[in-house]
């Protein structure tokens, strides 16, 4: 079993790296098979293999970045200071470790999110502790903030940044610590992270860690945002379940935005796992299923706090068409995540230029027209 898997790995990892040496596109219906046929956590570190090259060897990627990276004016904002090319960014979950930066960037994504990332290494939860459930294209994990620690993290992002894409830390608590003292995790995170990185994210509404969504209340957004702005003066935004009633979710991001907050990502990954024939009992559900469950809450949260704050819609995003629902809702930028393992990485690219012409067919000379136009 462990020679089938490390032939496959090295296998897949050959033909991925030949391509990209080779500077042509992956053509992912070819090895996906091959992907598939292993555990995906493991499918996950052949990817990392590959969109490490560029950090690792210095290999010019430029004629791939050229064909997958569209920086057309018409989808160019400035937010936080900082100049995002496209709105499609990648969600947090995917580079844990901050060891992709350079290779996500040659996908096409116009910003992404490192971590979560906790102060001290930790292993996460036990394996198997990822799943795909291929005819519903969604993705079960319950990986429990595995990473590198804050120091190592910090070390890698050090010597990228500034970046020429923006680049956000999700920040989460490590799972020994007890709720009581959840508080001091995030500002040491804060501290050590201090002038790296273009946004924060706080992270309290994995499901992967016991204990977490109980942070989601007023009492602990309060003193956390209070702390968090005395250390550092990047934008710090809040992360929220889908699992919540629409009134909770809409009572919950106007207080942290009140108590500081500078945007809300909404949202996280589902424990309603109804939503798939064949659930695991552990974990948070992401992918397509999770579709319309994410949109209800954000277009919630976005009737209330679109204009007040900045807006992150994340959660079954899988097409130009979905992405440009989010944003007439009222998301100035949309995350990716769990769509690339079903649609591969040309997948930014399309959206992007469909996105383009989306826009134009409304009539639309820039984004920012378009960003909440349902609500106006």
């Amino acid at each position: 079993m462990i020679f089938y898997i490390l032939s496959n790995f090295y296998l897949i990892a050959g033909i991925i790296t030949k391509k990209y040496l080779e500077k042509k596109m992956i053509d992912y219906e070819t090895i996906k098979p091959y992907l598939f046929k292993l555990q995906p956590e493991n499918a996950h570190h052949i990817a990392e293999c590959v969109l490490r090259l560029p950090n690792i060897c210095q290999i010019p990627f430029n004629p791939y970045l050229k064909s997958h990276f569209i920086a057309d004016d018409i989808l160019t904002q400035e937010i936080f200071g900082k100049k995002f090319y496209n709105p499609i960014g990648l969600g947090a979950g995917f580079d844990k470790n901050a060891t992709m930066i350079r290779g996500i960037q040659t996908l096409g994504f116009g910003f992404t999110e490192i971590g979560t990332v906790t102060p001290l290494p930790q292993a996460g939860n036990p394996k198997p502790r990822m799943f795909r459930h291929v005819e519903e294209k969604s993705i079960q994990n319950a990986m429990g903030f595995n990473n590198d620690g804050a120091y190592k993290v910090q070390k890698r992002v050090k010597q990228l940044y500034p970046f020429s894409t923006p680049i956000g830390i999700n920040i989460g608590k490590n799972k020994i610590t007890p709720e009581k003292e959840a508080i001091s995790d995030y500002t040491k995170l804060l501290h050590t992270f201090k002038g790296l990185g273009d946004y924060f994210v706080i992270n309290i509404s994995s499901p992967n860690t016991p204990g977490l969504r109980d942070l989601q209340n007023e009492e602990f957004i309060k003193r956390l945002f209070g702390e968090a702005k005395k250390i550092t003066d990047t934008p710090i935004l809040l992360k929220i379940a889908p699992d919540m009633q629409e009134e909770d979710a809409i009572a919950l991001t106007s207080f942290a935005v009140e108590a500081g907050a500078d945007g809300i990502i909404a949202t996280n990954t589902t424990v309603d796992y109804s939503l798939v024939k064949q659930p695991k009992d552990i974990g948070g559900l992401s992918g397509a299923c999770l579709k319309e469950k994410s949109f209800k809450i954000f277009d919630a949260v976005a009737k209330e706090l679109f204009g007040k704050t900045l807006l992150i819609s994340v959660g079954g995003i899988d097409s130009a068409k979905e992405a440009y629902r989010r944003i007439k809702a009222g998301a100035s930028l949309i995350q990716i995540l769990s769509g690339i393992v079903f649609y591969g990485p040309d997948m930014i690219r399309d959206m992007n230029l469909e996105l383009i012409e989306l826009l134009k067919e409304d009539g639309y000379s820039h984004i920012s027209e378009a960003i909440g136009a349902d609500r106006k």
